[in-house]
């Protein structure tokens, strides 16, 4: 791989670092953690890592309320056991992102205390949105708008004389405010921040929330205020997709640009981007703006041959259409993971869920650009769908008192070893137990099983990986369709790589004759099994 554009087809890691290793006994994985299983990272053969948010934070809603920018939080470490992990990371040839939430910070952050401190209309109040409320003692919100996590996007606060006061703008929960991005003051600040994380090594950034920053300066009703909160998604056309937004990530590219420029070692931008189309997505990923945002219409697509090949040619003709690369992602830390998206919960490793979730692996790996997995995606790990109400710990749960689509389920800590809980994920006292119960179940996908059985879901993608880098005609490039018959979608990549899936139940006869490369399942010459996807390579003949 071209060391300068190593983004552009690479392979990345995602880690949610709480639920990774457990190196103190706490419970809780943290940066150590980390960076004892960058071997197993290596040898998996992913070519980066992201890590989810580390930074100060009273851990709302786990790290994505930040207090501190620029410093490690003591649950995971410190800012000596970081450059440890970075140090061991640039040894082994592994790239790091950090996650850096530039919407929202914490209630906590120092100016947000001095916001809350400070008369209405002062600089401290105006790095945030607050504005009086409506009615006739100001006792309703400034507008209707809904938080994605649920409840009014809106909390009132009590002045210094103890009288009820202005409201500020939270658009996930009220111990997350927004910055006002208007204010010259927050570009400053996360400049600082990046360039002191640039500065201590790291490969770039993974950008939460980078359709948000800027909402309508006047910030009036939305047409259908529940929106945001219906979908859980960022669909408020007034708070978020701004233009304004656009400028933000063309002064952060320059920044990243800037320090490639003195060592040679390409920084990357990857933006979390909800939108509606794949058009609007393009917009993100022009030349001078972001070097990739997530493309989240597969991960959000039917298992349909006729729905995966529509978001894929989207994405190909308006996303690649720019000079970037498309993004794929089939899990992340906020969605149900695939084994249990696409089927019955399979506890044993097998069933339709998880030869689907094989199939949808050995697919996103053949599409031309990047890929990012998520932990655990490589142990076939579904959805831990009955955590009891006690131990839930999500803010959509407290905040909605509803399990719909909480998100505990798919952070549930990794299991590494053994056959009962806490299954090598943490080294404590006897007794010590995970964030999350991690259910009996897992033993079947601990870490120690899936690399002794060569069928296991870790050998697909480890094989997976090995052939995207060997293999020309994966990675970065261009994909051709061929006919198929009913259920099944099969592509061409280079001159002579077939990947194909069979969506049905039911065998059928192979796109391409002979004995499969590589096989989510058991793949006979000349037949695809149902949910099952394979690669060839053809002699071109019938291609």
């Amino acid at each position: 791989m071209d060391t300068h554009r190593w983004w552009r087809d690479a392979v990345i890691y995602q880690v949610y670092v709480r639920s990774f290793l457990d190196s103190t006994g706490d419970g809780i994985g943290d940066l150590a953690g980390v960076r004892a299983g960058l071997p197993y990272l290596k040898k998996l053969g992913v070519d980066g890592i992201w890590l989810s948010p580390f930074f100060p934070s009273p851990q709302h809603d786990h790290g994505y309320d930040v207090s501190d920018y620029c410093d490690v939080d003591p649950l995971f470490g410190d800012l000596d056991e970081f450059d440890r992990l970075m140090a061991a990371a640039r040894r082994l040839g592994v790239k790091v992102l950090l996650d850096i939430v530039p919407n929202h910070c914490s209630s906590e952050h120092p100016w947000f205390r001095e916001a809350l401190a400070s008369a209405p209309g002062s600089p401290a109040r105006a790095r945030f949105h607050f504005a009086e409320g409506r009615g006739p003692d100001g006792a309703e919100p400034p507008n209707n708008w809904h938080a994605m996590f649920g409840g009014p996007a809106w909390s009132r606060v009590t002045e210094a004389d103890g009288t009820p006061g202005q409201w500020y703008l939270h658009m996930f929960t009220p111990e997350q405010p927004d910055w006002n991005w208007r204010n010259p003051e927050i570009a400053a600040h996360f400049d600082q921040a990046l360039r002191f994380w640039l500065d201590r090594g790291v490969d770039g950034f993974r950008i939460d929330v980078a359709a948000g920053l800027f909402k309508h300066p006047e910030l009036p009703d939305s047409p259908d205020p529940e929106a945001d909160a219906r979908t859980r998604d960022s669909v408020n056309p007034l708070a978020w997709n701004q233009p304004e937004v656009h400028e933000v990530w063309r002064h952060w590219r320059a920044v990243c640009e800037e320090y490639t420029a003195r060592d040679g070692r390409e920084r990357l931008l990857v933006g979390e981007v909800s939108v509606p189309t794949a058009r609007e997505h393009a917009q993100y990923v022009r030349p001078d703006e972001l070097h990739q945002a997530f493309f989240f219409d597969l991960l959000g697509a039917p298992w349909d041959p006729d729905a995966f090949r529509k978001v894929v040619s989207e994405a190909m003709q308006d996303i690649a259409g720019t000079g970037s690369t498309v993004t794929w992602v089939l899990n992340n830390h906020d969605q149900v993971r695939t084994v249990t998206r696409y089927g019955e919960p399979a506890v044993e490793g097998s069933g339709l869920g998880a030869a689907r979730a094989r199939a949808a692996a050995l697919l996103m790996l053949a599409l031309p650009g990047a890929a990012y997995v998520y932990q655990g995606e490589e142990l076939g790990l579904p959805e831990v769908v009955d955590l009891p109400d006690d131990v839930l710990t999500d803010p959509i749960f407290r905040r909605t008192g509803s399990r719909a689509r909480v998100r505990d389920g798919c952070r549930v800590p990794l299991p590494w070893s053994g056959h009962a809980s806490p299954f090598g994920f943490t080294s404590g006292a006897e007794g010590a137990k995970p964030w999350l119960p991690q259910p009996d179940w897992f033993a079947e996908h601990a870490t120690d099983r899936a690399l002794a059985d060569t069928r296991s879901f870790w050998h697909l993608y480890r094989d997976g990986l090995q052939l995207r880098t060997a293999l020309a005609q994966l990675g970065e490039g261009t994909l051709r369709w061929l006919d198929t018959p009913p259920d099944v979608l099969a592509f061409v990549r280079g001159d002579d790589l077939v990947c194909a899936v069979n969506f049905g139940t039911a065998p059928t006869t192979a796109p391409v004759p002979g004995t499969p490369l590589l096989a989510s399942g058991p793949c006979p010459p000349g037949e695809l099994p149902g949910s099952t996807a394979a690669w060839w390579i053809s002699d071109g003949s019938g291609l």
